[in-house]
């Protein structure tokens, strides 16, 4: 647009002389009320972009300039700045000459006249510089877009080294006066040199060759620099900063921050900028975890007093991260929920109650190069959760479906990976799958860790260091043995999540390997891989993926947050030992049965519980508040006194072994307890006041020492007010107190003069004023120095206190596990309670026999009104161990033989079923394959997901596992899918002997049973036909 010429500027061109003269006559009648244009201060309204005056006429500038100069004008509306020297310079001349030949013709006419002249001159120099971008006014507005003038730093992630910035702002700072002084040349030097200076004062890297302007050109404030230098430390981290009364994010963390809290965002110096109040920091922070961002929360080190004392008195207050958060290490003070909820009120985000906060660290070997192709992989895998201190393991061969691993995904929960930077394709589009499967705020975080720290060599060495210096305390070198000859993968996985574990101070959970558990020990749990959890709609159904219409949701009536997770590992484990089933079940049966009051007084105990598990674990990573500890401690003391007197009435009425040997050691596990108690005072813990918190100093000889220097600096301030009473002779005279201010002398205005030169006024009203002598104003500020070291020595008590307290972590951990399996005990009891339950047989043999069983979650949610149809199944390894289930469509095949997995399923948890009589012989693990449907993930059709599920579960059934097929075969051809569902279930008839349920709508199916009498049988979904419904809507059916 800056080559056309406006059609102003061509007919003033080629305009006759007398339209120019009648204009500019026009304009020399507008000279004389030039001041009304101006503001009420007199000064010269700016121009903005969108002034309508921004663009006059070329035809109203004055005759005296040549035809050129006024096409120049009207052609340069878009001129570049470095280019419009020659034209500011030629205008400047043409300006002179008709200045001096005004000067000459104004010779012979009147003083006024001449004053008249100049002072139109000076409205058309200021016109002309309105009018035209050549001589810019230091009040017009620079013509950017948004994004180029706002784009004022690049990112903190980008600046190389923060020792050159700081120089920057050293060399800016001491020619800060020059610049002010020649703000306005540079603001009007339009010279080549002059934007040469600007672009190098400029800290962009780019070479762009507009000149840049005010905010490009911008110093860094200290507090800014001590950003950049702590991003640059976490770059992949929001950082919420600490500035007095409230928190600020910077640059792209406040425009994250304003985003996701809905909260303002605006431009501050060089930074965009965002602030929330400090007391709600618990809030937002984790608002912003549950998002998937990682958080960090950087506080101030220094008070006033103990900077006042120190070496750089004028600089910046120092601040340091204290804390980071991610979705599995959300444990401290700033996000605490046990003291803190006042503040959560009607805030949805909160979630105080996650059943598990799992971080789950994977690692492959690679060096098996020909599994690797065809697909298999070996891998290792450890999995953390800080909340509880849980930590478990495992190593497995998985095939190129990646069964395997997806079956510990689902059955953790995992609330964030750790991954290397590479893994083969399969794993990867099973982490995709995992991750992208759910909604944003309940999605996997994944966080990448690059490859060299899952090398063996490197994890060996770095696994080897870290448990090498507790070595003493891991009872001998046999724990420490047993680490160390873990696979390879598994070691791998460890020394990435120690690294990781480290940047949030959370190692520690680690230190213990006897408390390792193995995710898949032999013959210890039922196998019930990832499929068969979504299928059977164990943890979540598969419509809106809730709990709620799952089987969990059936069983789950716990009081505590404790005792939800440990009936979740319940649910995905079952037992295979018949003594541990029998001795929950008889557990269960105790209290369904008895008419004792205890059990009902334990029951009223547990509801009112916290979520200790999480406390207790907060206090050992040294991360709790005083008011968490309290809160705590005391509720385990109450705990400890409450089971205490029931003791007597457990051992004469309670009669089932666990129940009886778990009530009983809870008191003296949590018997260390009193003792730390009895050390604190209740009134400070529960305000937060360290100062005050420990009730005996003779334990704490600092504290005690700081208490007493203070106490006498205070006792020398008041001594000294004897002196200020004699001075001033007035013997009534008291300190007083304003706003925080002490030790104040104050004397009435009309008697100040009676006061002493030396004393420094502090305050003053109408009536009075304040005062300091020189003496209460050296030992005040060695009173402040001294408190506030006594706040940090106070800290620094404060966690070696908890260090103590620590030692008594894991049997404390023990009584909270009894707690929880008791919660689990009742909650299975109040599930027996429901109608026509039963309690099932267990044995050893292969046998399931269910007398009108009912679908236990379908019973739930159909109530009372609509009553499931029972029906009874009867299967045994020695005799009919196959049953060919044939009906109409919705008639409800899939219901019955989901039915039969979860009453297994419920038997072996230790729980009474839905029926009137069971009998179920211990199962291995139970196989499922259901539905129709392709996997566009895997890049797998309907027939090709059918056909490796059932693959996996022929390689891994066995003669003791419960196989339950559905309609094999549907994803392809009739005559292909008769051929595979013939084969297959001949295959699981004459090889693999399991116990199988098989439905299908093919007829020549069903001839198997003819071949194999003894072990087959036929089974036909009955249904009712409503005659009158055919009768009114004949065109149905």
């Amino acid at each position: 647009m800056s080559g056309r010429k406006p059609a102003s500027s061509r007919a003033a061109a080629a305009g006759p002389a007398p339209a120019r003269q009648e204009v500019l006559s026009r304009f020399f009648q507008s000279t004389g009320n030039l001041k009304s244009t101006t503001s009420p201060t007199g000064a010269v309204p700016k121009a903005g972009p969108d002034s309508d005056s921004a663009a006059p006429l070329a035809s109203t500038l004055p005759p005296q300039l040549p035809p050129h100069v006024v096409v120049e004008i009207g052609r340069s509306k878009k001129r570049p700045l470095e280019n419009d020297g020659p034209v500011q310079k030629k205008a400047k001349k043409v300006q002179e000459k008709e200045g001096g030949s005004d000067s000459v013709m104004s010779g012979n006419v009147e003083p006024k006249k001449c004053l008249r002249m100049k002072t139109v001159l000076k409205s058309l120099e200021k016109l002309k510089e309105f009018c035209c971008d050549s001589a810019l006014p230091q009040n017009r507005v620079q013509t950017q877009p948004p994004q180029e003038r706002y784009a004022v730093l690049p990112k903190c992630t980008d600046f190389d080294d923060i020792s050159r910035l700081r120089a920057k702002n050293a060399v800016s700072s001491e020619d800060s006066k020059s610049q002010v002084s020649q703000k306005d040349k540079t603001l009007f030097d339009l010279s080549p040199s002059g934007s040469s200076q600007k672009g190098n004062d400029s800290l962009q890297t780019t070479s762009d060759p507009k000149p840049s302007n005010k905010r490009t050109k911008s110093i860094y404030t200290p507090l800014e620099l001590q950003y950049i230098e702590l991003k640059q430390q976490q770059k992949d981290a929001i950082l919420c900063v600490e500035c007095g009364y409230k928190y600020r994010f910077f640059g792209e963390d406040a425009e994250v921050a304003a985003r996701e809290l809905n909260i303002y965002c605006h431009l501050d110096h060089n930074f965009m900028t965002a602030s929330i109040p400090t007391h709600r920091l618990f809030v937002h922070v984790r608002r912003l975890v549950a998002k998937g961002y990682k958080v960090g929360v950087v506080k101030q080190t220094e008070t006033a007093a103990l900077k006042a004392i120190g070496d750089n008195k004028s600089s910046l207050f120092s601040r340091k991260l204290t804390a980071l958060y991610t979705k599995s290490t959300l444990i401290g003070e700033d996000v605490n929920p046990l003291v803190k909820l006042d503040d959560a009120i009607n805030v949805d985000e909160i979630v105080t109650d996650n059943s598990t906060n799992f971080l789950l660290c994977i690692c492959e070997d690679q060096e098996n190069v020909k599994d690797k192709k065809k697909g298999n992989i070996f891998i290792g895998m450890v999995g953390v959760q800080p909340a509880t201190g849980e930590v478990v393991f495992d190593s497995f061969q998985d095939s190129a479906s990646r069964l395997e691993l997806e079956t510990r995904i689902l059955c953790l929960q995992p609330v964030e990976l750790l991954l290397p930077s590479h893994l083969s394709e399969q794993t990867e589009m099973l982490i995709h799958r995992a991750t992208a499967a759910r909604v944003r705020d309940d999605r996997i975080r994944v966080e990448r860790m690059d490859n060299v720290y899952f090398e063996y060599s490197h994890a060996f060495q770095a696994v080897t260091e870290f448990y090498a210096k507790d070595v003493v305390d891991i009872q001998g070198s046999q724990s420490f043995s047993g680490i160390i000859n873990l696979e390879k993968t598994v070691i791998c996985s460890l020394a990435a999540i120690i690294r990781y574990l480290k940047e949030f101070n959370l190692e520690k959970v680690l230190s213990k390997p006897k408390n390792f558990k193995q995710l898949s020990g032999e013959m210890e749990f039922m196998t019930i891989n990832g499929t068969t959890l979504r299928n059977l709609e164990i943890l979540q159904n598969q419509t809106d993926m809730k709990t709620k219409g799952s089987l969990l949701w059936v069983l789950d009536h716990t009081k505590t947050s404790f005792g939800k997770r440990k009936l979740k590992k319940w649910v995905t484990q079952p037992l295979l030992k018949l003594r541990e089933i029998n001795a929950r079940l008889d557990a269960v049966s105790e209290v369904l049965h008895s008419e004792s009051s205890v059990f009902g007084q334990i029951e009223n105990h547990l509801r009112k519980l916290p979520d200790i598990e999480r406390g207790l674990c907060s206090i050992y990573h040294k991360k709790c508040s005083t008011q968490e500890f309290f809160l705590i401690v005391k509720t385990l003391y109450h705990l400890k006194s409450e089971f205490q007197a029931l003791i007597p009435a457990v051992n004469s009425h309670v009669r089932s072994d666990l129940l009886q040997t778990f009530i009983s050691e809870i008191p003296e596990l949590l018997s260390p307890v009193e003792r730390f108690l009895k050390l604190l005072n209740e009134q400070a813990a529960k305000s937060g006041d360290k100062t005050e918190l420990f009730k005996d100093l003779s334990d704490f000889p600092l504290i005690k020492k700081r208490k007493d220097e203070i106490q006498e600096v205070t006792h020398r301030i008041q001594i000294h007010l004897q002196d200020i009473r004699k001075i001033l002779k007035n013997p009534s005279a008291q300190y007083v107190t304003v706003s925080g201010q002490e030790f104040m002398i104050e004397i009435k205005n009309s008697a100040v003069s009676c006061i002493p030169t030396d004393w420094v006024k502090v305050g003053s009203t109408k009536a009075v004023s304040r005062f300091h002598s020189p003496f209460i104003v050296e030992n005040y500020r060695r009173l402040n120095q001294l408190r506030e070291q006594l706040v940090l020595d106070c800290s620094a008590e404060w966690l070696d206190f908890l260090e103590d307290f620590s030692e008594h972590y894991h049997s404390l951990c023990k009584a909270v596990h009894h707690l929880a399996t008791v919660d689990c005990i009742f909650s299975l009891a109040k599930v027996a309670k429901q109608g026509n339950y039963c309690r099932p047989t267990l044995q050893e043999e292969r046998k399931i026999m269910i007398k009108n069983g009912r679908h236990p979650v379908i019973d739930v949610l159909l109530g009372e009104q609509d009553q499931y149809v029972p029906n009874s199944t009867n299967l045994s390894g020695d005799s009919e161990r196959v049953m060919i289930i044939t009906g109409p469509n919705m008639g409800g095949k899939s219901s019955y033989i989901k039915q039969v997995a979860l009453i297994t399923i419920m038997a072996q948890i230790g729980s009474y079923v839905p029926a009137e009589e069971a009998t179920i012989g211990i199962v291995d693990g139970i196989f499922t394959r259901m539905g129709a449907a392709d996997n566009i993930y895997k890049g797998q059709s309907t027939f090709m997901e059918e056909l490796t599920d059932t693959a996996e579960i022929i390689r891994q059934a066995t003669s003791q596992s419960l196989v339950i097929l559905d309609e094999l075969g549907r994803g392809t051809s009739t005559h292909d899918g008769i051929a595979i569902a013939y084969a297959t279930l001949e295959h699981f008839i004459k090889d693999v002997k399991s116990l199988t349920l098989f439905v299908t709508h093919y007829p020549p199916v069903c001839e198997l049973e003819k071949s194999y009498l003894q072990q087959v049988g036929n089974y036909h979904m009955g249904f009712l036909v409503n005659e009158d419904e055919s009768k009114e809507d004949p065109g149905k059916g």
